[in-house]
């Protein structure tokens, strides 16, 4: 497990999904990428974050269509 992984990815979509009004999928995978490529220039791999999260885009879209706050339920 990557505590280092999961704390860059909660504090980078704390940031910036605040700022980004879209459900529309290919600006999240936008969105996506440029997570796991600001995570690569701290030294943080993919494998990092996804081993704790699974599927960065998935959390994201998640997160994305239930902006009124709460827990996101994982399946």
């Amino acid at each position: 497990m990557s505590a280092r992984g999961i704390n860059f990815f909660d504090k980078w979509m704390a940031e910036h999904l605040p700022k980004a009004m879209t459900s529309d999928p290919f600006a999240i995978r936008g969105l996506a990428d440029q997570a796991l490529k600001a995570a690569e220039e701290s030294g943080i791999k993919t494998h990092e974050i996804e081993e704790e999260v699974g599927n960065v885009f998935d959390v994201i879209y998640d997160a994305m269509l239930h902006r009124e706050g709460g827990m996101v339920e994982m399946p």
